[in-house]
């Protein structure tokens, strides 16, 4: 199943994105990225729908929220896309 990952730097920050999605009406899931997503130790991430990304990127900026990185999932593989 295709879908985004947004990467936050923390779990305080997903948490934050997460609120932020849910004023907006988008549904999404916290959890911890795959280790070769992201050299942060404390890394965390939000999924969302691939059909959700522009209200998605939309809210978090409203609330001055900034990914570290999007990616998208597809047929197994993750692709680091452009905000």
């Amino acid at each position: 199943m295709e879908h985004y990952i947004i990467l936050a730097r923390s779990v305080t920050y997903a948490q934050r994105m997460q609120k932020s999605l849910s004023r907006a009406g988008v549904r999404c899931q916290i959890f911890r990225p795959p280790r070769d997503l992201t050299d942060l130790g404390c890394a965390y991430a939000v999924r969302v729908a691939v059909s959700v990304l522009p209200e998605v990127l939309t809210a978090l900026h409203r609330d001055g929220l900034n990914p570290v990185q999007i990616f998208l999932y597809q047929q197994g593989q993750y692709q680091e896309v452009e905000a």
